[in-house]
């Protein structure tokens, strides 16, 4: 085992017999691994990883002081590459879904045995090595990438495009530096290698090296046909075009001819981001990451295009609304229940509402958005299912929302496990008690009007109150009463379009007073009846949540 390749370990929990038997039991300097540092706290644990600086790390996730959560947290901010393994009780499987969302690696079920310790952390040894080499090859790349630009020109441009310069000084450093353009008026565009990992990640590094140089080689030419420029790049798959320009749409034109003959000569795609032209060296920060932004809207388009910069740089106040309550009631139903063809239309109803927004949302907000469907709909299934089949669900949406995964994909992925969720249910129906549920349900729905208590229905099927009780929670994942409530608020809502007034359909309902009616109807609706009764007119806008539920 060469130095090269060695792992450092660190291991932190609050009790100390597990500190000392993960240390100690597994051989770990059979498989290169040492074992860095040991804390029994979440402060002592950041303290501990601060001097050694390990590669992999053991935490518990509830600790004193500090727990694993804030603690992989800060740890991931000093240091994104270290791999945090979380070990967490089923009751704590919350935590640990964020931990992984904050960057964890893996996590390991309490209580768990000696092997699944050292197979988690060889895994978590695997990645880190995997990514020590490719950080070596990506250097290698870089350097060798910089000798169609001096390093002093590379350097100093990538300085000025993250940090203000003076406007001043600048011709002075230009001339210096022997950089063939002017320092005033310029326009700025980021060219990105769509899908890049997906695509190359098993070329050779001699093949990727060759692309990137050709790449270089078309945007120099096709800069220079129309305007004084520089290329430098920024990681393996970026490129930053710096060009003389003072016209917004000329810069586009430019940036537009570079995404045509990249694909012409090479069939490789490419995103672009194009920010606004400036006219001093001290924007150029501001130009940067005007295009950064502009690039990342290639979220929605699949790439292979142009994408410019149109903020009002009020961007933050374009964050999706949070979920009613009744939309997530409605989702979680269609979920319990096995409804697929509700859930879809649910789905399509959020991500169709998202595309016709103008300017359309940060795709920071969308991929949020898309992670909590996700989260909900897994959570839902555990109420019902094993957790490791669940995990299977979980697992298919992390290889599909990967890093610069697509709109279209997560999408569709989100789309998938619900409806691979709805197929559960629906093959659970097959037994004589689901289906005397189902029985009841349509029962209940026939009857919205009528006595609907556990003890009626439950005489209605000849069966204990208790057992129907506890039979319907199980199969249906909400309370009988839940239930009968949800329907007849929709089943008020269809009478409110129809134009009934709101004392027929309470009575028609079941409830003695208007006034009881009204006080659940706004419960289930966050509307009074008179108010959805607008809304359904069209004499106001529906709110964006309320047009789903309703």
């Amino acid at each position: 085992m060469i130095e090269g390749e060695m792992v450092k370990l660190c291991i932190i929990d609050d009790i100390r017999s597990v500190v000392e038997m993960i240390s100690r039991k597994p051989p770990w300097a059979e498989h290169g691994i040492v074992v860095a540092g040991t804390a029994l706290d979440g402060e002592e644990g950041i303290r501990i990883v601060r001097e050694t600086r390990p590669d992999v790390v053991l935490t518990d996730i509830r600790m004193p002081r500090i727990d694993g959560l804030a603690m992989t947290q800060a740890i991931l901010e000093g240091s994104p590459a270290t791999k945090i393994v979380i070990l967490s009780a089923y009751t704590d499987f919350a935590y640990t879904r964020q931990a992984i969302r904050l960057g964890a690696f893996d996590f390991v079920k309490k209580p768990f045995s000696i092997d699944e310790i050292l197979s988690v952390v060889l895994k978590a040894k695997e990645a880190s090595l995997a990514e020590r080499r490719e950080a070596a090859q990506r250097l290698e790349l870089e350097r060798s990438m910089r000798k169609s630009l001096p390093a002093v020109q590379q350097e100093y441009l990538f300085l000025l495009v993250h940090h203000a310069a003076n406007a001043d000084t600048a011709p002075g450093e230009w001339e210096r530096r022997g950089i063939p353009m002017a320092p005033r008026n310029f326009g700025l565009f980021i060219i990105e290698l769509d899908r890049f990992m997906d695509k190359y990640k098993l070329q050779p590094a001699r093949e990727v090296d060759l692309l990137r140089f050709s790449l270089r080689n078309i945007l120099e030419e096709t800069i220079a046909a129309s305007a004084a420029g520089v290329v430098f790049s920024e990681g393996v798959n970026r490129f930053v075009c710096l060009i003389n320009c003072a016209d917004d749409r000329l810069a586009g034109q430019i940036s537009e001819a570079c995404r045509a003959n990249i694909f012409q000569f090479t069939r490789a795609t490419v995103s672009v981001g194009v920010g606004l032209c400036v006219a001093s060296v001290e924007e150029l920060p501001k130009a940067y990451n005007q295009a950064l932004s502009a690039l990342s809207y290639h979220f929605y388009t699949e790439g292979n295009g142009v994408s410019r910069y149109a903020g009002t740089g009020t961007e933050d106040a374009q964050a999706l609304p949070l979920f009613s309550s009744a939309t997530e009631q409605a989702f979680l139903m269609a979920l319990r229940s096995g409804n697929a063809d509700h859930c879809q239309l649910i789905l399509e109803q959020i991500c169709g509402g998202l595309l016709r927004r103008e300017p359309l949302p940060e795709p920071r907000h969308v991929e949020n958005l898309c992670y909590e469907l996700t989260t909900k709909a897994c959570r839902t299934m555990m109420e019902q299912f094993p957790q490791s089949r669940v995990k299977a669900l979980e697992d298919r949406w992390h290889a599909a929302a990967g890093r610069g995964a697509s709109f279209q994909t997560m999408r569709a992925a989100v789309t998938d496990i619900c409806l691979e969720a709805c197929s559960w249910i629906e093959r659970e129906r097959a037994d004589e008690p689901t289906k005397l549920i189902y029985r009841a349900k349509d029962y209940i729905c026939a009857n919205l009007g009528q006595d609907l208590s556990v003890e009626r229905c439950a005489r209605q099927f000849n069966i204990s109150p208790g057992y129907f009780s506890n039979l319907f929670k199980k199969v249906m994942g909400i309370s009988h009463q839940q239930f009968v409530i949800h329907q007849r608020m929709e089943r008020a809502k269809e009478m409110l379009v129809r134009g009934d007034q709101v004392q027929e359909i309470a009575s028609a309902l079941g409830y003695e007073h208007r006034r009881y009616f009204s006080e659940s109807f706004k419960k289930h609706t966050n509307m009074t009846p008179s108010e959805f009764k607008l809304y359904s007119t069209g004499k106001l806008d529906l709110p964006f949540d309320l047009a789903i539920d309703s």
